[in-house]
């Protein structure tokens, strides 16, 4: 579960990071995308390959302290994510007692991890010697700061969650359910630390639930925090795939008017190799095709009246449209002189693009089953 935790966490840092890239200077953007680079370097070190080796090349214990280390600045950026998106004058000044907050926690938890003798840091959480007092140190500051921090950032989630609407609404109630629970689990621990100090224990069995509700917490987070975003770019994509179909399926139409009368075409925006796959660019050609086939269609309408009589052009079905096209488009070859005026064909009977775009395609793929 720890790989996929690490790759959900992964994707969700790199693209968070992208945004930053494009919003260098958005403060709420920045905090974000350090606090998820932050998160994911954190479990490679936590990973037995990462733990073995930082304990080799700088001590046994080491992998544990630069783990929380990185979690605390984590949790930091985090914070620093809703003071700036509260975007108050007192923003900045706040970040700014944070920071001094979490360096004194580092600066402790440091000072506690080196004067622990020998490799009892180093030490799984269910078996390391509690009872030692810079290992209890080590663990209660941290604990009770990553306590603090996700459980603010949590009451922050649900404080906006109930003021926004969908589909951030949803996004924030999975973060704020997730940064409480991982919230609960580092209340739990705190308990633990201090029961095994004064020479209690605690069952295997509630270790194993607590690191659960902290794996699932933290998935429900990375899971929130990309929510919105993640679901406009499955929307995006949906249309993107959408219009690159409709495109296709605008050909025969497109092909048969562009014949008749090639100066119709339009002038591409860009002729890059990858402007046909690109979002922007599959938008483009799609846009243009449809302009490019109505004014084909206005060109060649007066050579598809019949008899004089254009209103019986106007609910004529796509199959008989389709053959009028191509009788028309013969006779525009021929030079054949136009019999009529200019008509709309295949006008939707509902306004909108969908509904304009739908009676195109309906002539289109008529004339590609008559070819």
């Amino acid at each position: 579960m720890a790989q996929y935790l690490l790759l959900i966490i992964a994707g969700a840092a790199i693209w968070r990071l992208y945004l930053w890239s494009r919003a260098p200077h958005d403060a709420p953007t920045r905090s974000v995308a350090l606090a998820l680079l932050s998160m994911a370097l954190s479990y490679p070190v936590a990973m037995p390959g990462g733990t073995h080796g930082i304990d080799t090349l700088a001590g046994h214990g080491m992998a544990r302290l630069v783990q929380n280390l990185l979690l605390l600045a984590a949790l930091y950026f985090l914070m620093c994510f809703y003071l700036y998106s509260a975007d108050g004058p007192s923003a900045h000044r706040r970040a700014r007692r944070e920071a001094v907050v979490v360096a004194l926690v580092a600066v402790v938890i440091t000072a506690a991890a080196l004067a622990v003798p020998g490799q009892e840091l180093g030490k799984p959480y269910v078996t390391v010697d509690m009872t030692m007092a810079q290992i209890f140190i080590f663990y209660t500051v941290a604990g009770l700061y990553m306590m603090y921090a996700v459980g603010a950032a949590g009451w922050w989630s649900a404080r906006y969650a109930r003021m926004s609407r969908r589909p951030h609404a949803t996004g924030l109630w999975m973060t704020a359910i997730g940064l409480g629970g991982m919230a609960v689990a580092c209340a739990i621990r705190a308990v633990f630390v201090t029961l095994r100090w004064s020479g209690g224990s605690v069952p295997y069995r509630v270790n194993t639930w607590v690191s659960v509700l902290l794996v699932v917490s933290s998935l429900l987070f990375a899971a929130g925090v990309t929510y919105s975003v993640a679901r406009a770019r499955i929307a995006a994509m949906r249309l993107w795939l959408r219009r690159r179909r409709d495109h296709r399926r605008l050909a025969p139409l497109w092909q048969l008017l562009i014949e008749v009368y090639p100066q119709n075409e339009l002038r591409p925006a860009s002729l890059g190799i990858w402007d046909r796959w690109r979002h922007r660019g599959v938008h483009r050609r799609y846009h243009r095709r449809i302009v490019e086939c109505r004014d084909g269609l206005v060109d060649i309408s007066p050579y598809v009246v019949e008899g004089g009589d254009a209103t019986s052009l106007l609910g004529l079905a796509p199959d008989h449209l389709a053959s009028r096209l191509r009788l028309a488009a013969d006779m525009i070859k021929r030079d054949v002189p136009a019999p009529g005026q200019a008509v709309a064909l295949a006008a939707p009977k509902m306004h909108g693009q969908d509904e304009d775009v739908g009676q195109l395609i309906a002539v289109s793929e008529a004339l590609r089953q008559t070819a």
